[in-house]
């Protein structure tokens, strides 16, 4: 299922292995196995950073997850969704029944990727789904684990080009009501994509919107507009919301300083990164990390 990454002492990255005996990038399991697969090991104990996507659903039972140092009870009729960089962390495995499916970002096609803004790292977490969808999105997992199953007996292309439809109609399904910000290729012009794909590359080495206009051969204005056009708010503050969400994730999910932080978040020092957070977060980073990981405790 998994593999682990060491690096740096930071938060874990837990990198995806292929099932036994399949050379695609997809799996589904039920908690059942998980636990059965977690039994005398740490790895489920500790915030973790996955490069692949988790799609977890439960049957019965409360589950609760922790992405991103927000809290979740997952229930009945939802499904919550981690996408690779976000840190996500597990609780009691014993108080739910369900369905886990990973997958590698780049398993899909493009334009599925596109239309479910796969790799939006501020996407919707936690989708409720009632009636028909519920129903659609319970048919769509069964109709994977079929393929999962038995579909090795027809060739290999065929069987992994299935998995692939069979697993687009899923997440198509799923975020198809959702009226999230940037949930369609639609709500995201070209100029977004790419000014969103080359953040994520190099945020912790500019914060100039200046910079990614350069690069993207724009002027800041038309940039600013597109991303406001997009996200709904300016290229500015997308940057600024970006390194917010890494810093929180540094603060909640590691035991780094506020001066390693600051240094892996390309600030100059300590002051000017706390700064930055007290500024845009509303707190210190230190009151930040108190307070969330005072409410990460209680929240069980």
């Amino acid at each position: 299922m998994v593999k682990k990454r060491h690096g740096e002492g930071l938060i874990r990255e837990v990198g995806f292995a292929a099932p036994a005996g399949a050379s695609f990038g997809v799996e589904l399991l039920s908690l059942a196995q998980l636990r059965d697969r977690a039994a005398g090991s740490d790895i489920l104990l500790k915030p973790q950073r996955p490069t692949f996507h988790h799609l977890l659903t439960i049957n019965t039972g409360v589950l609760w997850h922790t992405v991103d140092f927000a809290g979740y009870a997952l229930e009945p009729g939802s499904w919550l969704w981690v996408r690779p960089g976000q840190v996500q962390q597990w609780h009691d495995l014993r108080q739910a029944e369900g369905t886990l499916i990973l997958f590698e970002p780049d398993f899909l096609d493009p334009a599925t990727a596109d239309a479910v803004a796969l790799h939006d790292p501020h996407a919707l977490v936690l989708h409720p789904t009632t009636g028909n969808d519920h129903q659609a999105l319970d048919l769509a997992t069964r109709h994977l684990q079929h393929e999962l199953q038995h579909g090795h007996r027809a060739a290999p292309a065929v069987h992994v080009a299935v998995l692939r439809h069979l697993l687009a109609a899923l997440v198509l399904r799923l975020t198809a009501p959702s009226d999230h910000v940037g949930s369609s290729v639609a709500e995201q012009p070209g100029l977004f994509l790419d000014f969103r794909d080359l953040l994520e590359k190099n945020f912790t080495t500019s914060r100039r919107v200046e910079d990614y206009a350069h690069q993207l051969g724009y002027s800041p204005r038309t940039l600013s507009r597109a991303t406001l056009a997009a996200a709904g708010l300016n290229a500015k503050k997308f940057i600024d919301r970006r390194i917010i969400l890494e810093a929180k994730r540094l603060l909640a999910h590691s035991n780094r300083t506020a001066a390693q932080i600051a240094t892996q978040l390309g600030f100059a020092d300590a002051t000017n990164f706390s700064k930055y957070f007290q500024q845009r977060a509303g707190l210190s980073p230190i009151a930040f990390r108190t307070a969330v990981r005072g409410t990460d405790h209680n929240s069980r």
